[in-house]
């Protein structure tokens, strides 16, 4: 009646027995694994210091967290060979490798993503502060973490790009350059005096706060329609985006007010859509109908 309760207590005291023999060992891997998660942090702040100071911020904060991850690795590898003296060390890397396979199938994007990140703060496409578009999204990096890139659009918004995404689709870098040229399209009538309008809308833009003079300002007659020319202007400006939009508001106030002050006449283009009536050419009650169009003078 009483012996499967002897037996318990029997498996019981030696089950206490044994864990009070691996109390040391146990204190000692413990110990082991919060100095090394401690050192990691140390070595992740010193290799983001370094890099920092490089101007690498980004690489120093990857590389922080990878060598934070060997050493807990190598830790826990060396705590479980003295927590449990008698397991083979290489059953141990047999079962990580099993793990390792088993923890990449299952997180393959994720180590994507890292992966992709270091490759791009090791190559460094776009930096921090470059203003770049993808995937539709646009605005300025703000870090490259080990997931994802940040992005602040120009309206105030965070946006998360995958580093995968930004390593294999393609990615206009608007700030990689000092210099954006930037256009606008000035229609006029076909009697205007031509070499003139371009005489004076070169000088008018090259004088604005914001346009550079070299490369020079461009005035290009670009096509011809309905007795009308359209004019292309092309300038120089600073590549961000806020400095292009404020320049360019100033171009159209300038070339309109020269337009004005030389007495130019910029017509609105007009399209006439006729539309026939079912009932055929017979009824002459709504025989047609004439709708006009009109857009703003500038393209």
């Amino acid at each position: 009646m009483f012996a499967p309760l002897a037996l318990l207590q029997t498996k019981l005291l030696a089950v206490t027995q044994e864990l009070i023999l691996l109390t040391p060992n146990l204190i000692a891997g413990a110990l082991l694994v919060a100095a090394v998660w401690w050192g990691g942090k140390v070595v992740g702040k010193v290799i983001a210091r370094i890099s920092a100071a490089r101007g690498r911020p980004d690489l120093g904060a990857l590389l922080g967290v990878l060598a934070r991850v060997v050493l807990m690795g190598i830790a826990l590898l060396v705590a479980s060979a003295l927590v449990f003296p008698s397991v083979n060390p290489g059953d141990i890397f047999a079962a990580l490798g099993f793990i390792s396979v088993a923890v990449g199938l299952a997180f393959k994007d994720i180590l994507q993503n890292i992966l992709a990140g270091l490759l791009l703060v090791i190559r460094r496409p776009y930096l921090r502060g470059d203003q770049i578009i993808v995937k539709g999204y646009e605005g300025t990096v703000e870090q490259v973490d080990s997931r994802a890139t940040l992005l602040k659009t120009y309206d105030g918004r965070r946006v998360l790009v995958p580093n995968s995404d930004l390593y294999t689709t393609p990615v206009i870098v608007n700030t990689a350059f000092a210099l954006h040229r930037n256009e606008l399209q000035v229609r006029v009538q076909l009697a205007t005096d031509l070499p003139a309008a371009i005489t004076l809308f070169q000088k008018t833009v090259a004088s604005v706060d914001g346009v550079v003079h070299e490369p020079a300002v461009e005035v290009i007659p670009w096509d011809i329609e309905h007795a009308q020319v359209d004019l292309k202007i092309r300038w120089w400006a600073d590549a961000r985006r806020l400095p292009q939009v404020q320049t360019k508001g100033r171009v159209i106030l300038a070339v309109a007010a020269a337009a004005k002050a030389q007495g130019m006449v910029l017509p609105y283009p007009t399209s006439v859509v006729v539309l026939e009536d079912e009932g055929g050419a017979g009824d002459n009650v709504n025989a047609a109908r004439r709708e006009t169009k009109r857009q703003p003078p500038f393209a």
